[in-house]
């Protein structure tokens, strides 16, 4: 029996068992049967969960890249790999088979090695969602050069903290990036970060929107003429099953970013093993995963899981609303999608809109349609269903972090049957536990808890780059032996999982994980301010907005509050990036604080929500009667 494909729920079930049972013999025959090894493993897994010491598939000799697509070649060299869906919707498509995908990754794969990257070196890749992202990642891949992919969103300072915390020896990047009707420059944005960056030496510039750039001598060059003159015969790197793949980057509730370390064979079979049996990935289907390639969506579910799975995946340039708000619809029946994957945030603005933008076309060929990012709420999973599925194809509403590389909780489309507001169940090899706040496991159903995993499963992260202390302090002191997810659950009667939300100061935007301390920290460098705090409060479309409480060094009357607002947002824009600026704010002249000086952050949430009601218990406050001022202040 092969383990790799769960044809039903009976099978669900025996599968599920026999991976908490004997999880060494499930991972061993799935990765045995279903990828290309140089060198087999001495033992499926090694971990020591007190010191977050994990390896899986260990002694292994590996290469993602060759199993993302030499090994289709024989079989499927023909047959699309990538297309490729620009902006501008007159612009042609662009049909990439497995055969073109590998005579490019080579020509990239020789460009870096002549640029003098080598195995192990760190090579940042700041693009727009063009097919030459997918190639750089790839190319990394298969040389052994660890990918650190920065969305091209953030600013320069953002991307300055990602390249110097990882030491990144190469920056790839474009003149400037298609974002519905606006050219975003992406090279400027580059070179100001740079100025910060002496560990860069080259920067490979694709062209993509023509636009007029500054080029520094000895540093920059155009990445085309290179690729023109390379070699497209490259040999793929032998790596072993712990080398790192790619560093990427996540919001921490306290200090700089979290570099999360992704290593490579158990990251491969999980991300292949869950894109197979979440989505029911079959032969000719087409996927199409909205999300940015710059998330760990994109890593897993746009380019590793369905090129390990031999599958076609769309990569889609622009945004929904543009040229109007069909483009979506317009795409799924333009490439004939079989399997649609966005985010709540998507769900919920589309479904603002008039209907004909979905009834104009045909959906017929979509079979499963998907949510990520963050729990989708009952309305919005309702549209979607009625909508876009018209009741026909299951909707998965898949649970997963940056830190996990894979779905965890998911119903499998076609065999769990799903209920809205639920993630439902674990996938096979994954152990949930809620734990209670004195650390005691909660056995009971309907109650809110710790989410927590029990056991290690393949698609782990292994560290945080430069810093196991962090990793280990955020991930596995608060539960020890157990991996902490810093998100809440419930679970119900019959075992299905609800996740409730972070239990941390980190707020899920329109489905990006935003760390509180980065943002308070930027508007705190605004010269009238004196403090701030952030909390999430619900909105409509983003799920989470931000809501700022700022100290200003001046009390008294505020002259312009409207361009102060604006002032603040700027500072975050240029600290952190557009995607965190705030929505409200409000000016107070004090925060509850606790005696050791902690902001009581859940009590500034409850009143962001306006929810008066009951604030728990207030007596390790310093200032209670702050609660007064501030709920008065409210606008």
């Amino acid at each position: 029996m092969s383990y790799y494909k769960i044809e039903n729920l009976e099978q669900y079930f025996k599968h599920y068992n026999k991976s908490v049972r004997e999880p060494r013999k499930f991972w061993g025959k799935i990765a045995e049967e279903n990828f290309t090894w140089y060198q087999q493993w001495d033992k499926v897994v090694d971990f020591n969960m007190a010191d977050a010491e994990i390896k899986w598939f260990t002694e292994a000799k590996v290469n993602m890249a060759k199993n993302c697509i030499d090994r289709h070649l024989n079989k499927r060299g023909e047959k699309t790999a990538i297309i490729f869906e620009p902006n501008d919707p007159t612009e042609q498509a662009l049909h990439i088979t497995y055969n073109d995908l590998h005579q490019r990754v080579c020509k990239m794969a020789n460009v870096l090695r002549e640029q003098g990257i080598e195995k192990g070196d760190r090579v940042c890749i700041y693009l727009p969602m063009i097919p030459e992202l997918a190639v750089s990642m790839l190319a990394c891949a298969r040389i052994g050069a660890i990918h650190s992919v920065v969305f091209a969103g953030f600013s320069a300072s953002a991307v300055a903290t990602r390249i110097l915390d990882s030491d990144c020896k190469m920056v790839i990047t474009s003149d400037g990036g298609y974002r519905g009707n606006k050219t975003i420059e992406l090279k400027s944005i580059i070179d100001e970060a740079l100025e910060k960056c002496p560990s860069v030496s080259s920067v490979l510039v694709v062209k993509r929107t023509n636009t007029e750039i500054t080029m520094k001598q000895d540093r920059d060059i155009w990445l085309q003429p290179l690729l023109d003159g390379a070699s497209d015969n490259s040999v793929a790197e032998i790596m072993d099953s712990e080398d790192p793949l790619f560093i990427l980057y996540t919001s921490g509730s306290t200090g700089k970013p979290k570099g999360m370390v992704h290593t490579t064979a158990g990251y491969m079979v999980y991300s292949a093993y869950t894109f197979k049996n979440v989505f029911n990935y079959e032969e000719n289907d087409i996927f199409w995963c909205t999300a940015d390639i710059g998330w760990i969506t994109g890593h897993s579910y746009i380019l590793y899981g369905p090129l390990l799975n031999g599958a076609t995946t769309v990569i889609f340039e622009g945004v929904p609303s543009y040229p109007d708000f069909s483009r979506f619809w317009e795409i799924i029946e333009k490439h004939k999608v079989s399997q649609f994957y966005t985010a709540p945030t998507a769900i919920r603005a589309l479904a603002k809109e008039n209907l004909e933008y979905i009834q104009k076309h045909h959906l017929k060929t979509l079979k499963v349609i998907g949510s990520v990012g963050e729990p989708i709420n009952e309305e919005a999973w309702h549209w979607y269903n009625d909508n876009v599925g018209t009741k026909k194809c299951p909707i998965v509403d898949t649970w997963w972090q940056t830190e996990t590389g894979g779905i965890m909780i998911s119903p499998l489309a076609f065999i769990t049957p799903t209920k809205p507001t639920y993630a439902t169940l674990p996938l096979p090899g994954v152990q949930p536990v809620l734990m209670d706040d004195k650390g005691i496991e909660i056995e009971r159903n309907q109650e809110v808890g710790s989410l927590c995993i029990a056991f290690p499963w393949p698609g782990i992260a292994r560290t945080i780059w430069g810093n196991h202390q962090r990793y280990k302090d955020t991930y596995f002191s608060a539960f020890p032996g157990k991996f902490f997810t810093g998100d809440g659950a419930l679970r119900d009667e019959v075992g299905y999982y609800r996740i409730t939300g972070r239990v941390d100061d980190v707020v899920i935007v329109s489905g990006h994980n935003l760390g509180t301390a980065p943002i308070e920290d930027a508007i705190n460098e605004h010269p009238a301010v004196a403090e701030s705090a952030i909390v999430g409060f619900p909105h409509d479309v983003k799920g989470k907005a931000l809501y700022g409480y700022v100290i200003l060094k001046e009390t008294g009357e505020i002259r312009n509050k409207e361009n102060l607002f604006k002032e603040i947002n700027q500072h975050i824009s240029d600290h952190v990036g557009p995607i965190a600026k705030l929505d409200k704010i409000q000016y107070v002249s004090g925060l509850p604080k606790t005696r050791s000086g902690k902001i009581m952050r859940r009590i500034l949430r409850k009143i962001a929500e306006g929810d008066f009601s009951n604030f728990g218990d207030t007596s390790t406050l310093l200032n209670p009667e702050i609660i007064e001022e501030i709920i008065a202040g409210k606008h």
